[in-house]
Order: C-alpha cells, then sequence, then structure tokens
C-alpha cells in the first residue's frame, strides 16, 4: 500500500508544481482566463486533446467496446472526424474573431458578434455553459472515486474530496497557464500509459484468435459493420455524427484554440493533436477487445476493464503509476472546464451585473472564487453517484455542442443571423439535448445519442428565427 500511495503522492506533487510555477504569470483576469493568448503551438495541440480525453477514454469507452463489440469504434472514428474538422473550420476564424471581439468566452463573443445590447445572449449562454458543465465536471469526479475505491478501498468520498483539493490548489494559483501546462504534461503521460497497457497485455494470451472465440462466446460481433440494415446503418450515423458534431460547441476545448499565440500555428497544432488523439483512441479501442479474452467470464464492474487489466500485469508502485492515467485524463478536463465556468461567473454575471466598472484584479479574484464555487457545485452532486460514466459524459457533451456548436458554426460563416436567431439557437438546442433521453424512447426504439437531434434542431431554430425576425434587427457585420 506504501508503494501505491507513494506514486500518487508523487504524480500530484509535480501537477501541484506547475500551478505554483505559473502563479507569477497570473497579474491579470487576461492572464487567468486565457492565459493573455500567448500558449506555443505544442501546448495548444496536446492540451485541446486532453480536455476532450477525460476519464471517458479509459473508463466509459473501453468498457462500450468491451460490452458490445467493435460496432462502438465508431464513437471514435466520429471523434476523430470531429476534432479534425473542429480544427479546419473552427480554429482559424475563431482565434481571429475572439480577438477582433475582444472576447474571452463564447458568451461574450455570441453578444458582440450579434450585436446584443440585452445581454440576453450573455446570460442564456452563461447559463447552458454552467448547467451542462456541472454535469461534465461530476462525471470525472465520480470516476475518479470509483478508481480510489477500486485500487485502495478508500472511500469513495474521500476520493472526490483528494481529486477536487488537489486541482483547487494548482488551479486557484495557476489559472489558465497552469491548466494548459498541466493538460500538456498529462496529455503525454497518458499517451504513454495507454499505448503501453493493451501491448503487455496482449502478450498476456494466446492470439488473436482468442479474442475471436470470447467474442463468439458472448454473442458480440468484431465487425465495424454487423450488418448493412437500415437501423444498423443509422445506429452508426448517429454515433458518429452525434458525438463528432459535438465538438464545434465545447467550450473548454475552443478556448485552447482562442489563446495560442500564432494563429498560423494553429495547422501544426491541428496535426500533432489528431496524431495523438488516433493513438489514444486506437489503445483504447484494444483495451475493450483485448479485454473480452483477458477476462472471459466478464467483469461485474465492467467500467474498470482498464484498470482491472493493469492490476493484473503490473507490479503495485508501477501499476498505480499507469493508473495515474486515468487521474490525467480526468483533470485534464476537469479543471479546463471547471476553470471556463469560473471564467463564465466574473465575466457574465459578476462583471456584467454585479460589478460593471469592477478592476481587472477584481475580475481576476472574482475568477478564483469562481473555481472554489463551481468546484463545490460539481463535489455536491458527485455525490449522487448513479449513473454510468458513459451516459453522464453523452449528456454533457450533447448539451454543450447542441448549444453552441450550430450557432459558432453560423457566427463565423454566415451573414444572414441576428440576436433573435442566436437566442433561439442556444435556447433550442440546449433543451433539445436536455429532454431527448425522456424522448427518445417515444418517438423511436433506435437509442439516438441527444446531439444528433439538438444540433440539426439549433440550426433550423437558428435560420427560421432569424428569417422570421428580418426586418426589425439587423446584425451589426456579417460573418467573420
Amino acid at each position: 500500500m506504501f508503494s501505491q500511495i507513494s506514486a500518487i503522492v508523487l504524480y500530484f506533487a509535480i501537477l501541484t508544481a506547475i500551478g505554483i510555477f505559473s502563479r507569477k504569470r497570473n497579474a491579470t483576469d487576461k492572464d487567468f482566463n486565457l492565459g493573455n493568448r500567448q500558449l506555443n503551438f505544442w501546448v495548444t495541440g496536446i492540451s485541446a486533446h486532453a480536455d476532450d480525453m477525460s476519464s471517458w477514454l479509459f473508463v466509459a469507452y473501453p468498457m462500450a467496446v468491451f460490452l458490445s463489440g467493435a460496432g462502438k469504434i465508431w464513437i471514435g472514428i466520429g471523434l476523430i472526424l470531429g476534432m479534425f474538422s473542429s480544427w479546419t473550420i473552427i480554429a482559424p476564424r475563431l482565434r481571429k474573431a475572439t480577438e477582433k471581439y475582444d472576447s474571452y468566452t463564447l458568451s461574450t463573443f455570441f453578444e458582440r458578434r450579434f450585436g446584443d445590447t440585452t445581454g440576453t445572449i450573455r446570460i442564456i449562454s452563461a447559463i447552458m455553459i454552467l448547467f451542462f458543465m456541472t454535469y461534465y465536471v461530476s462525471a470525472g469526479l465520480v470516476a475518479t472515486g470509483r478508481l480510489f475505491e477500486s485500487l485502495f478501498q478508500i472511500d469513495y468520498y474521500i476520493g472526490i474530496t483528494v481529486a477536487i483539493t488537489i486541482m483547487l490548489s494548482y488551479m486557484f494559483v495557476g489559472g489558465f497557464v497552469s491548466v494548459a501546462w498541466t493538460d500538456f504534461a498529462q496529455g503525454i503521460f497518458l499517451l504513454i500509459t495507454l499505448l503501453i497497457v493493451p501491448i503487455i497485455a496482449f502478450f498476456h494470451i494466446d492470439s488473436v484468435s482468442q479474442i475471436t472465440a470470447a467474442a463468439q462466446a458472448k454473442g458480440i460481433s468484431l465487425s465495424l459493420i454487423s450488418d448493412f440494415s437500415p437501423r444498423t446503418l443509422f445506429s452508426i450515423l448517429s454515433l458518429t455524427v452525434g458525438w463528432g458534431l459535438g465538438y464545434f460547441g465545447q467550450p473548454h476545448i475552443l478556448t485552447k484554440f482562442m489563446a495560442i499565440k500564432n494563429p498560423d500555428d494553429l495547422k501544426k497544432s491541428k496535426y500533432l493533436g489528431i496524431t495523438w488523439q488516433i493513438l489514444v483512441l486506437t489503445a483504447a479501442s484494444a483495451v475493450g477487445l483485448i479485454g473480452m479474452a483477458f477476462f472471459p467470464e466478464g467483469l461485474a464492474k465492467p467500467e474498470m476493464v482498464f484498470v482491472e487489466m493493469t492490476k493484473s500485469v503490473f507490479l503495485p508502485f508501477a501499476m498505480v503509476l499507469t493508473v495515474c492515467g486515468i487521474f490525467a485524463a480526468n483533470m485534464s478536463t476537469m479543471d479546463s472546464q471547471i476553470l471556463v465556468c469560473a471564467t463564465v461567473l466574473s465575466e457574465d454575471f459578476y462583471k456584467r451585473i454585479i460589478n460593471k466598472t469592477a478592476s481587472s484584479k477584481e475580475i481576476l479574484w472574482a475568477s478564483r472564487i469562481g473555481v472554489v464555487l463551481f468546484s463545490a457545485l460539481a463535489f455536491f452532486m458527485a455525490y449522487g453517484q448513479s449513473a454510468t460514466i458513459m451516459s453522464i459524459v453523452e449528456y454533457a457533451w450533447s448539451g454543450l455542442g447542441g448549444s453552441f456548436g450550430p450557432l459558432l458554426l453560423v457566427a463565423l460563416y454566415s451573414k444572414s443571423t441576428n440576436p433573435y436567431g442566436a437566442i433561439a439557437g442556444i435556447s433550442v438546442g440546449g433543451l433539445t439535448a436536455a429532454l431527448w433521453p425522456t424522448l427518445n424512447p417515444h418517438i423511436t426504439n433506435i437509442s439516438v445519442v441527444p446531439l444528433f437531434p439538438a444540433f440539426f434542431c439549433s440550426l433550423i431554430a437558428i435560420y427560421s428565427v432569424s428569417w422570421m425576425t428580418r426586418s426589425p434587427i439587423a446584425v451589426q457585420e456579417g460573418a467573420v
């Protein structure tokens, strides 16, 4: 047990040290919230992808492949296509547009881009971000708590308390810069971890034929396309598009695009990040597939397939150090999400509503207080721990993607939309994603990712409402 605790302490000490080192770079709220747009392409490329791959990468995604077969790999394919599209279509224009409009949050960018003087766009955007991000962060905390239980037999609630305390220690003092650099470091670490485990585990089974035999015994298909029925093809479309489109509206990822120092370096970041993503998703898929043969009798907690595999092939210290990859994935996502919400609280509520003449120092401290407040909210939500990690992440991912993805595309490329359409798009997209899990069974017996209908309903709402209100008001400026 001592060697296991030592590995965890070493890992968390490194994260805290990065936060303390970054403290001197936070003289203003702009430094704290967006690093004053000074990230290099290495940090941008890796941290943007590390922010995406939470514990979902180690826990939920391998479980999906482990239980359902290769058909679930379409989720990974959709994510790769979606992120590549986001780098290509969104990143360059968003970086330039947010600097042009002097915006540090999506809420502020949408308000200024569409010329909304009422504050409605800003407030609705902020509410959607806070609502869905709370679910997202709580999912990460739930995964962390379960990991502490599985590895150390430490109480779930102690586990989530330790995780949130460590994150607060480096986020409170280091802000955006510390988050970006810790995400970069954790991204490299989790890549190494995720590549090593399935390779070693593969040599503990006989051959690929053992995976095939185990899958056949469980009635699981190892084909990407099990058949060509309309139901199967629609499920593939839903998984691919329903997850891939989400990248267009994830604030914690988009802020990395906004923070790069040189917009011309975005292409380098793109190919670096996409290479990283292909490697980790391939390795996570391998964990699920190899797990079928590694655990032929199944697991009581299939979400722990990576953890149980690691425990079987490594000695305690190396095992815990390896499983720290899950902590890396978790914390690299949660810290960015918490910081986004803290920025929303300081920029969109404190500065906009409470103290319109706030100084830079006051906004900086409002951001730090926001980190604590939002962390506490997510912490209490994680006490429930009733749903699966996959379902919570899917819900939050769809809510953010449906609320902001369509509008961001429109804001960057269209001249025919106005504030009314923007408000409608955010509202319809967010509400559709929020209600879809309840509506889905009453509409079709096929499980559809909430983002799929939310994204297109939001697009329809943006253009239809903009068309109906085209005479009374016009957008200040066209596409950026």
